[in-house]
């Protein structure tokens, strides 16, 4: 009886010093707020994104959206091609387009606003891309039909693949082709070659014909509006190594 009588004190001394131990250990912290998130980080992930990460970089256009979404509280919805459907673009395609048409390309892979797959069903086409200005150019339709979510730019039809990210302010999601933007790669219309004119009065023949101000008027347009975009950082580079 003595030696189980022993037995049990010890047994208690030990539960008390266990308890006691572990009272004494702090808490583990709780984990913090998530940091915003990175575009390259989640194109990185997904692991087959290297030619639309080159693009976003070398436009710049990378940076800007993260600084966007630290600083500002803008949300934003991006449509990233796979390498495969950079390789399946005519060769010289890339290389085709000017400094600023390269940074238009990205801009319209990027909406300005966050949209989930549920949203997609009832989005109100033409959607706005980053790229689209005043006047409704590069936009692009979006439907939804049993699950599928296709997009539309009136050069190509692109179908969601895959959902990258999807937590506000950001979603991400994968695209079989590039979007190509009817802007940038439709059919350009040659003007009428104009018909011989009539000797006239040479005040008359010096004087700047109408349609020779319009269009010095709206290259100056052309020209500000790309200098504003340059203003933000987003400078094109030639992209050969995509291709």
């Amino acid at each position: 009886m003595a030696i189980s009588h022993h037995a049990s004190l010890i047994s208690l001394a030990l539960l008390f010093t266990f308890l006691s131990i572990s009272n004494a250990q702090p808490a583990a912290p709780a984990p913090g707020p998530a940091g915003p998130p990175n575009v390259t980080a989640i194109l990185e992930k997904g692991g087959q994104y290297t030619s639309f990460i080159r693009l976003l970089k070398e436009t710049k256009l990378d940076n800007q959206i993260n600084t966007q979404l630290n600083y500002s509280g803008n949300s934003y919805t991006i449509f990233a091609p796979t390498d495969n459907a950079f390789n399946n673009l005519k060769a010289g395609t890339l290389n085709s387009l000017s400094q600023q048409e390269q940074v238009n390309l990205a801009l319209y892979h990027v909406l300005p606003q966050y949209y989930t797959s549920d949203m997609f069903q009832t989005v109100s086409n033409p959607v706005r891309t980053q790229a689209s200005g005043s006047n409704g150019v590069y936009t692009v339709n979006i439907t939804s039909s049993m699950n599928q979510v296709n997009v539309s730019t009136g050069i190509v039809d692109a179908t969601i693949t895959n959902t990258l990210y999807a937590t506000y302010p950001l979603a991400v999601y994968s695209v079989e082709k590039v979007l190509q933007p009817e802007d940038l790669f439709g059919v350009k219309t040659t003007a009428a070659a104009p018909t011989p004119a009539s000797k006239s009065p040479k005040s008359t023949a010096d004087a700047p014909s109408e349609a020779g101000t319009a269009s010095t008027s709206a290259n100056s347009a052309v020209g500000t509006k790309w200098s504003s975009l340059a203003g933000l950082g987003l400078v094109g580079v030639t992209l050969g190594a995509l291709l």
